[in-house]
Formats: C-alpha cells, structure tokens, sequence
C-alpha cells in the first residue's frame, strides 16, 4: 500500500492527462499523502511554479480560488514562499468560487474577509486583479452581474489553475445536488447540510444564509487545470462516491470525471473508503502482515453477516482473499488466530490488572497504581468519549487526572451566557462586572466579538460543569487541571497556530506528573477542528519529552468523541460497561448543562451528545458480538498511539 501514498515527487501528479488510472474502480487522477500539510506545500508549490513560469512569458497567471478550511494551509505556504522566496503575485488574476448571499464584505463570516485573512493582505497581488462575488448586489441586477463575473473570467483567456474543495453533499464550490453541466456562475439555495457544517463558523444553524452566489459547474470545467484538496475522514465517503461512481448531478464533483487534467489531493484520512484503500485485495495481490489480516477478516465478516468462527475458504475465495489463504493454511486456522487477536482486546481493567499474567491483555499488570493524564479538548470530551473508562480507573484506584485544554467557552450561547450574568447580578446587585457582561450580549451584533469579560464567563460556565461532573465519578478537584491553551482563546471560531505557549503548557503537566497513561482525543472528525489542534499539541510535546526517562514507561491510548469511533480492527482496548455504569456515564454527561438542549456544534446528527454516544457504545458492543464475542452493553474503544 506504501506505493499508494504520494513520496515527495511531484511527477505523479503529471501522468498523461486522462490516462491515470489506478485501479479499475478510479475514474479521476488522485494523489494520497501521509498528512494534509504536506499535500498543501506541494500543491502551492505547484501554484508557485506555475506563477513563475507565467512571469518568464510575461503573462498573467488566472487562479481560481477557494475558500474553507481545506485550502488554508496552501495560502500559508504561498505567503510563505512571498515572504522568504521572492514568489510575486503582481501578474496574478483570481477569481474566487463562491460568496454567501446576502453578505457584506465586512462580515467576518464573508469569503472576502476571508481571502484578505489567509492570503490577499500578506502578498503583492494587485486589488484591481481580486475578484470576488458581491454578496450585496442587488437582487433585481443579480442575473446580469452573473453574466458579467462570467465574461470577466473569459477576457483573461480562462482560469489556467482552479482550486477546489468538496463539501459532504459532493458540491464544488456550492453546485448542490441537482447542478446542472452546463451551469454557469448563478444564485442557488444551500442544501442543508452544508448549512450545517457551516453552523460552527456562524455560531448556529439559524446564522448560516441560505443562499450563495457560486461558479457553475460548466465554468469550473472550462478550467484548464483543476486541483480539489480533501482531508478527513468525513469526506471519505462522498470522495469514494465522486472518484469511483457514475456521473451524477447528485455528486457534483463527480462531473470532474469529464475533465482531462483534474488531480484529487487526499490525506488518507479523506482516502478511507477508497477500494484500494479500504480493501486493497480486491484490487490487487497484498502483502499480508498482521493488521492487514485482521482488517480483511473483519470486513469479511461483516459482509458475509457471520462470526469469524463461522467464515470458510469458500467465502474467502469468493472475495478476492485467496492469497491470504494459501499464507495461513486454512480459514479454520486463521480464524482462530484472528478472533483470538480481537478478543485479547476486551478488558476491564484500563490501567492493568494486578498481579495478572498480562501476556495477552492490551495493558500492563507490572505498574499496580498508574499515574493518569486524560487530555480533553473540550470541558465535557472526558465524560462523553471516554465517562465508563475514566469510572473504572478511578474506582481500581489510580492516580487519575483530567486535563481539559481548552476553555470551551465559544461553545456557549450567548442566551445561556446571560442567564448566568443576570442570576450573577441578581446575587451581587453592585456586581458591575455581571452589568457590563449584561449590556454587551444584548447589544453584541454578528460581528462582535465576545468580550473578555464574556469570554471569562462563558469559560467559567463551562468549569463549573466540568468540575461537577468529575466530582460526581470520585475525582479530587486537585487533580483537575485548566490548561487554557492560547490557541483557542480568540473569541471566534478561527483559531490561532499552535505556539511555543501551547506546548510549554502541555510539557508542564506531562513533566509534574510523569504519566504512565495518557488518553487523548484521536477524534479527527470534530466538526470544529478543535481536536486536532489538541492532538497535535500533544503529539509536538511529546515529540520534545520523548527522551526523558520517564516516558520509557508512558503508553499513549486515543479515544473517540461524540462524532466516529474506531472500527474494530482498528481497537487495540475495549473497555465494556454494564447498563449501571452505561447510567452511571449518561448522569456524567448531564452536568454539562450548557451543552444540553440545543448544543452549538451538533453537526449534522439531531440527537443529543448523551444519546449518541450511547448509541455508538452499544454500536461497538453488537459489533464485537456480532463478530462471535460476548454480548455487553456497551463499549468504548481505544488505539494505542507509539511515538
């Protein structure tokens, strides 16, 4: 599979246009790499280059440009590649996608805010050469304006590199579903769900427009080279979708197949569900180590709707395996081998089992009493993610501490904010602190940003909740511990680069505690990308510490939060639970009050954070019995991360 992963040479991206193929089930040229950065440097590298050759005959480079979260690290390499290697933008031309509508340029949710954000105000682009939809012309002259972005794009000679994302429903730009070829740059109405992955950025769904003005998808085609950028795993679906099924105005992307230069640049996050990926031996013969073995062992359960015990050479035969069989022998002998494997997961005992033989139990026995640093990127990921866990380690009395790394403080509405001042005020009538939150929130606009004091309020909310649902599992107050990291405090949705601060902060605590355990968000689905950053905090500092000898004895186990979890060839520790302690955990999650009824960040699933995440414990659970385990109630999942 390693041949499958893009190894720094930028020659695989120029196979003879329209010839790339794959496999038999690809019908678009992509590219997967180890990590979005990297796949971002080298795609601005390809901007860059292509600039410069356009500055050689004295000719203007036309970009079309996109906006979101995907294309950000390519404009922070370009302002890079500006600031340190001379790359000037004075002969570039750029067309934007897309702008919501209605939308002043002000607006700080606006995609004019944005491109003077990320890339315009850092670099020597000419403003007469910016082009943007207006998201204020008025109604009445909308379809002539159209017209006339249209015309302006072909009296530069045509867009000579497009930039693109994908959203879930499969739109470029915001051609939804029912996009026509021929479209060209127009008013459409926003499907719902892309209204709410855009919810976190406008602080609800109720802020989102409803409308845009976007490309067409016939002008998007007319492009003469087109680069689309996904990363995550929750694109990984649509991305199977536009890249190996038919051509479908449900899957607007998927027009790309008729394009004759179009790459798709993946991390494998976004690669998941990729047929070579996702089962490589339909595709081609594999070389079968171990989690290869017991990812194809899985899937062939799960297909054939049988236990492993049960799977015969006939199924495996039947399904593209054969070879894994002539490996092991027989299916009896790599069934065994296999649900053995599986089964050595399953363990009551997260932090070890005294005096236990651990030779096939997924911790260790030899550390009786285990210093615990469970890292939570939000005040309230601890309980949701991993509440049944964190009850056994405390109750099997290790020394447990909670780290919650932000202050999560955007992720509480303004209405609950209030509530809290006017009862603060109520207790303190002199309180002048509770008035000035007061009479900011009931005059805060869309553009504010929270104050400081309503910042400090709303962080307060969410400590309180924090601390009140620790308490409840038996935790001292001592052991809980308030990071703050600066990235986060911003008041807004955007937040900072990870800094020096952040991992000095992270470092402090690792190095006070000496940790034999950390837990930590491995969640990269987070709608909000709040735990990534806290991943990578974490990943960075322990990147720094790595030598020091206590970490010789420190295991790092991630945990899934609210929005995925782990398959299970991918768990390395199933914790179950009892229906008690499956209670036990849902009254955990209930102190986090501000988060209930209405959460900010929902995502695209109505239910509540309690709800789902009860339903995806009791997913994992069928799934382990399912594959021929015992039957529990529910279950949370953990990887092993090495470093």
């Amino acid at each position: 599979m390693n041949a499958d992963i893009y190894n720094g040479s930028m020659d695989i991206r120029y196979n003879e246009a329209g010839k790339f193929e794959e496999t038999r089930f690809e019908k678009i040229h992509n590219v997967i790499f180890n990590t979005s950065q990297e796949a971002s440097i080298a795609v601005a590298q390809e901007i860059a280059n292509l600039i410069r050759r356009k500055i050689e005959l004295n000719e203007l480079c036309v970009l079309g440009l996109a906006t979101g979260s995907s294309p950000i690290k390519v404009y922070e390499e370009l302002v890079r590649m500006h600031e340190e290697e001379d790359l000037s933008f004075a002969n570039v031309v750029t067309f934007n996608l897309d702008e919501y509508y209605p939308m002043d340029k002000s607006n700080v949710q606006s995609y004019h805010y944005f491109m003077q954000e990320h890339l315009f105000k850092y670099v020597d682009i000419r403003p007469e050469n910016i082009h943007i939809p207006d998201g204020k012309i008025g109604a009445e002259v909308l379809n002539d304006y159209c017209v006339d972005y249209e015309m302006k794009i072909k009296s530069f000679g045509g867009i000579d590199f497009q930039l693109l994302g994908i959203g879930r429903t499969g739109h470029v730009g915001f051609n939804e579903p029912g996009s026509h070829l021929n479209s060209g740059t127009r008013k459409i109405i926003l499907d719902h769900i892309t209204r709410i992955d855009a919810s976190p950025a406008f602080l609800g769904l109720e802020n989102v427009p409803r409308s845009a003005i976007t490309m067409g998808i016939s002008t998007v085609k007319s492009a003469k080279r087109i680069v689309l950028l996904a990363w995550g795993g929750d694109k990984a679906e649509i991305l199977r979708e536009t890249i190996e099924g038919e051509i479908s105005a449900q899957v607007p992307a998927s027009y790309l197949q008729m394009h004759g230069n179009t790459t798709f640049i993946l991390d494998q996050g976004a690669a998941a569900e990729l047929t070579r990926v996702k089962t490589p031996w339909l595709v081609t013969s594999c070389l079968w180590n171990e989690s290869l073995k017991l990812k194809a062992v899985v899937w062939l359960s799960e297909l054939m709707n049988k236990s492993i015990l049960k799977l015969t050479d006939k199924d495996y035969n039947n399904n593209g395996m054969s070879g894994l069989l002539t490996q092991e022998g027989t299916a009896y002998d790599l069934n065994i081998k296999m649900f053995n494997k599986i089964q050595h997961t399953i363990t009551g005992w997260p932090g070890g089992k005294p005096h236990a033989d651990d030779t096939h139990r997924p911790e260790r026995a030899n550390i009786p009493k285990k210093r615990v640093i469970i890292f939570s990127p939000h005040p309230d990921d601890d309980v949701i993610s991993m509440g049944g866990t964190l009850d056994r380690l405390v109750a099997q009395g290790h020394d447990v501490h909670v780290a919650y790394q932000t202050s999560g403080n955007i992720a509480v509405s303004d209405k609950e904010a209030l509530k809290f001042a006017e009862i603060s005020k109520a207790l303190s009538p002199d309180s002048t602190a509770s008035q000035k939150v007061i009479d900011f929130l009931k005059e805060k606009t869309e553009n504010d940003i929270d104050s400081p004091e309503a910042r400090r309020l709303k962080g307060l909310i969410r400590r309180s909740e924090s601390l009140a649902a620790t308490r409840y599992l038996g935790l001292d107050d001592k052991n809980i511990h308030f990071l703050n990291l600066p990235f986060y405090e911003t008041g807004t949705i955007k937040k900072n680069n990870l800094s020096q601060d952040d991992l000095d902060i992270m470092g402090r605590l690792i190095e006070q505690i000496k940790p034999h355990q950390i837990y930590a968000a491995g969640d990269l689905a987070d709608p909000h990308g709040t735990h990534k950053v806290c991943l990578d905090a974490l990943f960075e500092t322990l990147e720094i510490l790595k030598n020091k000898d206590y970490m010789n004895d420190c295991w790092v186990w991630l945990y899934r939060g609210a929005w995925q979890e782990w398959e299970p060839y991918q768990i390395e520790m199933a914790v179950p639970m009892s229906p008690d302690q499956v209670l036990k955990k849902r009254h955990a999650i209930f102190f986090h009050q501000s988060q209930k009824d209405g959460v900010m960040f929902q995502g695209d699933d109505s239910r509540e954070f309690w709800v789902r995440v009860e339903d995806r414990n009791r997913l994992t659970a069928k799934k382990y019995n399912d594959l021929g385990l015992v039957d529990y109630a529910a279950m949370e999942a953990f990887k092993r991360h090495y470093f």
